[in-house]
């Protein structure tokens, strides 16, 4: 059963999906990712932690924004960093 949404997740209506299939981090460096995430705060999307380079952790850390989405296709759930909860939706 999932857990119920934080006070930080966006309402399901609003969820940011990616503009492009790419880290802008990675792409401005050079290099690569394994999986994506989109910030729900700028709707930016950055590199998972299973990457060399964890963008989507760095972002979080940098901004303070809580909430990512997957951005992989098929895939439709949210994770915050603040409390560490996982959201499929």
């Amino acid at each position: 059963m999932a857990k119920e949404p934080c006070q930080h997740m966006p309402p399901l209506d609003a969820v940011k999906t990616a503009k492009a299939h790419e880290c802008v981090e990675c792409v401005k460096a050079g290099g690569h990712w394994v999986h994506l995430r989109t910030c729900q705060t700028c709707g930016e999307t950055h590199c998972c932690d299973s990457s060399p380079n964890k963008h989507a952790t760095k972002h979080f850390h940098a901004s303070g924004h809580p909430v990512v989405s997957s951005a992989e296709p098929g895939e439709t759930w949210l994770w915050c960093y603040e409390e560490n909860i996982f959201y499929p939706y």
